[in-house]
C-alpha cells in the first residue's frame, strides 16, 4: 500500500504559507523595495494600483455634475487649473515642469492632446481631484477647494478638447516662473 501524500502537501502548503508573508514583510523591512521615484517599479505595482483606483472610483464616483459646462465655469476652471493642477499637469503647448519631471508615476500632461481625460466622465476627475490618489504624488483638494470648484475643474478637463478660445488663450499663459534665492544656483550647478 502506498503512503497518502496528503500529509507533504498539506506541510508545503503551511510553509508556503508562513514564508511568502515572511519575505514580503523582509523585502520592504530591508530596503529591497523600490521606493526611489526614479527606481523601475515593483512586479504587478502599476496593475494592482490601476486595478484597486478604478474599483474604488467606478463604485464612488459622481455620475452627474451639478453645475454645467457653461463659459463661466470652464474661465473658473481654467484659473483653477492653473493655479493649483497645472506644476505637475502642465499647459497647453508648453513643456513638462521640473516638478513633473521629478514624479513617479509621471503625471499626464492632461492638456496635451495625447493624454485629455475628455473621454472619461466629469465625475472621475472629479473624485481624482477630490480624493487624491495614494502613492502618485496627487493630492486630495477636498479640504483646499470648494465642491463647486472642484467640478469646474473637472468639467474643463472633461471638455478641454472643445474649449472656447478665450479659456485656451488663458491656459497657453505660461507659469509664473519664481525667481532663485540668492546663492542656491550656484550651489546647485556645483552638485551637478
Amino acid at each position: 500500500m502506498r503512503p497518502s501524500r496528503f500529509p507533504a502537501f498539506l506541510l508545503g502548503l503551511i510553509v508556503g504559507l508562513i514564508i511568502v508573508p515572511i519575505s514580503v514583510y523582509c523585502y520592504f523591512r530591508f530596503g529591497f523595495a523600490p521606493v526611489a521615484t526614479g527606481a523601475a517599479a515593483m512586479p504587478f505595482e502599476k496593475t494592482f494600483a490601476r486595478m484597486g483606483l478604478h474599483a474604488r472610483m467606478e463604485k464612488e464616483y459622481p455620475r452627474t455634475a451639478p453645475i454645467q459646462g457653461t463659459d463661466e465655469n470652464y474661465t473658473a476652471g481654467a484659473h483653477i487649473y492653473r493655479e493649483h493642477c497645472a506644476v505637475c499637469h502642465g499647459l497647453a503647448s508648453q513643456s513638462i515642469t521640473a516638478i513633473a519631471k521629478g514624479m513617479y508615476p509621471r503625471p499626464p500632461q492632461l492638456l496635451d492632446p495625447r493624454h485629455m481625460v475628455t473621454d472619461d466622465p466629469a465625475g472621475e476627475s472629479y473624485w481624482k481631484v477630490a480624493n487624491g490618489i495614494r502613492m502618485t504624488g496627487m493630492p486630495s483638494f477636498h479640504e483646499s477647494l470648494s465642491d463647486a470648484q472642484v467640478w469646474q475643474v473637472s468639467l474643463l478637463l472633461a471638455n478641454a478638447d472643445k474649449l472656447p478660445a478665450s479659456v485656451n488663450v488663458i491656459l497657453a499663459q505660461p507659469l509664473p516662473v519664481d525667481q532663485p534665492v540668492a546663492g542656491t544656483t550656484a550651489a546647485a550647478n556645483a552638485r551637478h
